[in-house]
């Protein structure tokens, strides 16, 4: 019976869906335009060379050099394998959905196991600084040092979970390797880890040209599915904001709200930023509030939460593996609640103390210091549309060669 009711609710909501399109076509090629100009102008370009870097120094061996030189602290910390250190490095510094990519790829490889893929997910897929300092502190509210603020509380709040989802799974693993002999405790030794790099790359009978053409397609592959789900979701919230069905559906968050003491006018940015961060990052910003608290509070909780356009993408990453989606889940829900209580402890010696995170001692002109990354993203902005243009047209001389070599 439940069957039933979720293909019905299934049905009703396509059927919504597409009624809504034909009502706001204009609307909805607009919002569909947004989406596709912020892939092929930020994503797509700023992705690209992590995700191809990813899956060369996999191929190479370099991942097993640094998991087994970042053992003895990965496995106490997290409870995962010193490979792990490649997907918090890599999701770090590139964001979302990076971890989920390479935590899935370890999985493919047997480098770690189910209920350690799900921990390395739960914590590895995060915001890019390019995007915390570039589009929100800096693009946005105008203010660098708010940058610090969030970046500090999503990183921070980020390794919190990845200690809380180390608990993860305890009885489940126990049950596997009952009867195992455990794990040795080697040394940490470079000579070790060279010989594993090097026995994982001899295991690779792939020639040069094969291993980066893979390492290509498989990123773009990867990347057009992001497109698609980033383009989908920029038009699934014009429709939600065009049927008024938000304003509704936003009086629950309202109550919510005042629940903890903050605006009621954060509850509709803050449902949309439910969906999608940028959209949601952005109404905060233009919202005319008395106290930057409050915005920076619900900021950090969507920063954490990732929105349901990044979890989507994470969903169709995990489906082609037997990694659970559920961890995942809830660890973007105490990611975002432990990145907002962050933030409220951390606002004032952060932001309000100014005098802590001076940056007069370094030698850049002010102009230079509030819109360095400003000036990183108005740049790949312009260049963008050229690396995805030229990769796209690459990916297809790859397959058509490959094609023509299977005839």
């Amino acid at each position: 019976m439940s069957q039933k009711i979720k293909s019905l609710l299934f049905a009703g909501i396509t059927v919504f869906i597409v009624f809504s399109l034909i009502k706001f076509p204009d609307d909805a090629l607009e919002a569909s335009i947004r989406g596709l100009n912020m892939w092929w102008e930020v994503v797509f370009p700023s992705l690209l060379p992590f995700f191809i870097m990813a899956e060369l120094l996999l191929a190479f061996g370099v991942v097993k050099f640094l998991g087994v030189l970042f053992e003895p602290i990965m496995r106490p910390l997290f409870k995962i394998p010193g490979v792990g250190s490649f997907g918090l490095i890599m999701g770090m510094a590139s964001g979302y959905p990076t971890g989920a990519k390479i935590a899935a790829r370890l999985r493919e490889e047997k480098q770690i196991s189910k209920i350690e893929a799900e921990r390395l997910v739960s914590f590895t897929n995060n915001s890019s600084p390019l995007f915390i300092f570039g589009a929100v502190s800096i693009g946005f509210f105008g203010d660098a040092k708010l940058g610090i603020l969030l970046a500090v509380c999503h990183y921070a709040g980020n390794i919190i979970v990845g200690i809380c989802m180390r608990f993860y799974g305890r009885k489940e693993e126990k049950s596997i390797i009952a009867g195992q002999s455990p794990p040795s405790k080697n040394k940490v030794s470079i000579v070790r880890a060279f010989k594993e790099m090097h026995r994982t790359r001899m295991n690779d009978k792939r020639p040069f040209g094969e291993v980066v053409g893979d390492a290509v397609l498989n990123s773009i592959k990867t990347l057009v599915m992001v497109g698609g789900f980033i383009i989908l979701f920029s038009v699934l919230i014009k429709l939600i904001f065009m049927t008024g069905v938000s304003p509704v559906i936003s009086i629950f968050f309202e109550q919510l709200l005042k629940l903890f003491a903050l605006p009621a006018e954060l509850a509709l940015p803050f449902f949309s930023g439910l969906f999608e961060i940028t959209i949601g990052a952005k109404l905060i910003s233009d919202l005319t509030i008395d106290t930057l608290l409050a915005e920076a509070i619900i900021v950090s909780f969507i920063l954490g939460f990732n929105g349901f356009s990044i979890q989507a993408q994470v969903a169709s990453i995990l489906s082609k593996t037997d990694i659970r989606f559920s961890p995942y889940f809830f660890s973007r829900i105490l990611h975002g609640i432990v990145g907002s209580v962050l933030t409220v402890i951390l606002f004032k010696p952060l932001y309000l103390n100014k005098q802590a995170f001076e940056l007069d001692d370094i030698p850049v002109s002010h102009e230079a210091k509030q819109n360095l990354w400003a000036v990183a993203l108005n740049t790949l902005e312009q260049i963008g549309p050229v690396i995805t243009i030229v990769f796209l047209g690459i990916a297809a001389m790859i397959l058509y060669k490959r094609t023509i070599k299977i005839r």
